[in-house]
């Protein structure tokens, strides 16, 4: 065996045990049934998901909403969620005229109503400017569903529900996010 094949094999074991791990913790597979209740009740009312977060976070909430819209894995109508991460003209406005912590908040204050759901994604739970769209979506009466890792920080502590992988390592953290964005996209699609 090569040391390559080393590297590959010790990364995709630690996955898979990290994996293991939110299994096991208390509250993991039953945050997820929760938020996929939760998203699946917006939809059942009429509502929309809001997603968002920064840098891979980003990509994931980009992920969720193309999986919730186009389609998973069943033929089946399209499901209103919004990227809050791909509107370059507004985020840049956003940063330039308040400063990076508006990014979100500005949107979720123009698009979330009651009824819909905010769903912030970070892997530190410390984001400021997800924080701050936290705090905006709570002022409109808009409930909030976190995707957090290591102890879940200040957003584990906001949002209505928390799904907290608790792992240290960055990489951990989003690859558990990515299957739980399936699991996720899962459960509504079986459910509505």
């Amino acid at each position: 065996m090569t040391d390559l094949d080393n590297i590959i094999r010790t990364y995709l074991e630690e996955s898979i045990q990290a994996k293991r791990s939110f299994l096991t913790e208390d509250c993991g597979v039953e945050s997820v049934r929760k938020a996929a209740l939760a998203m699946t009740e917006c939809y059942r009312r009429g509502g929309k998901v809001l997603v968002f977060g920064n840098g891979g976070s980003a990509a994931d909430s980009q992920h969720l909403a193309a999986e919730l819209i186009v389609r998973f894995e069943k033929e089946r109508r399209a499901l209103p969620a919004i990227a809050l991460t791909t509107d370059t003209s507004v985020i840049t406005a956003a940063g330039n005229d308040y400063d990076f912590t508006k990014v979100f908040s500005r949107q979720v204050e123009a698009l979330a109503v009651p009824g819909d759901i905010v769903f912030a994604i970070s892997t530190s739970g410390n984001s400021a400017n997800v924080i701050e769209a936290v705090r905006a979506a709570k002022k409109k009466g808009v409930e909030v569903i976190a995707l957090t890792g290591k102890d879940g920080g200040r957003l584990a502590e906001e949002a209505d529900m928390s799904i907290v992988v608790k792992q240290d390592n960055t990489a951990r953290v989003q690859e558990i996010h990515v299957t739980l964005i399936h699991v996720l996209c899962r459960i509504v699609e079986d459910s509505l």
